[in-house]
């Protein structure tokens, strides 16, 4: 039997969530509460394997709520379901713990589903949500340097141009203005003595 806590602050929303599950002969909520902090006790409480977790709550927020079951109760899972999909969301979330992420626009059907794969330990994820995690891992991590970027840096920590980078390096003196760029992003500097300074500071140059 899956024993699933509901944790959302409008008490409308909570019971339409509760209807959504009722006559569900695996599922059984367990109990609801208003913010992160009601929901950690009452994980233990009811004890709880899965919350369906809102995020932006009063008292305690979701995320924070996540971390701190992921220390209190690891075996339950969460599940995410709000109205929010940014990056500074999402993110938060899956590295807090959370076991899932869905929109509150889902269908019944999406929504038992998902319940009933987080208790079996699945990811579950709207296809939003994927997609900005998909476009997260595609985008150069910020602060590792490649071979290439480094052997730039280490000319223009050196004192090079562009043309003498370039000849140095037998590529196009374009090719430096890309891997340049590259390193501005990941750095999170905005020009070449910027670059040079945070590569120092980060051990990245000897």
């Amino acid at each position: 039997m899956i024993r699933l806590l509901i944790v959302d602050d409008h008490p409308v929303v909570r019971d339409g969530l509760r209807a959504t599950f009722t006559g569900e002969p695996d599922i059984e909520v367990v109990g609801e509460a208003g913010n992160g902090r009601q929901a950690i006790e009452m994980v233990a409480t009811h004890n709880a394997n899965v919350v369906l977790m809102d995020l932006r709550m009063p008292e305690l927020d979701g995320v924070r709520a996540i971390r701190k079951l992921r220390e209190t109760a690891p075996e339950t899972r969460v599940l995410v379901l709000t109205t929010f999909d940014t990056d500074s969301d999402v993110l938060p979330a899956i590295e807090a713990g959370a076991t899932g992420y869905l929109l509150k626009d889902a269908t019944t059907e999406e929504l038992l589903k998902a319940v009933r794969a987080a208790h079996q330990g699945q990811s579950v994820l709207s296809p939003s949500v994927a997609n900005r995690l998909i476009g997260q891992v595609r985008k150069p991590q910020r602060g590792t340097l490649t071979p290439r970027e480094l052997e730039v840096l280490n000319l223009v920590a050196a004192g090079a141009t562009n043309r003498e980078a370039a000849s140095k390096l037998f590529i196009s003196e374009a090719s430096i203005k890309t891997h340049l760029l590259h390193i501005y992003a990941k750095l999170d500097v905005r020009d070449r003595a910027s670059a040079v300074g945070e590569a120092y500071r980060r051990g990245l140059l000897d």
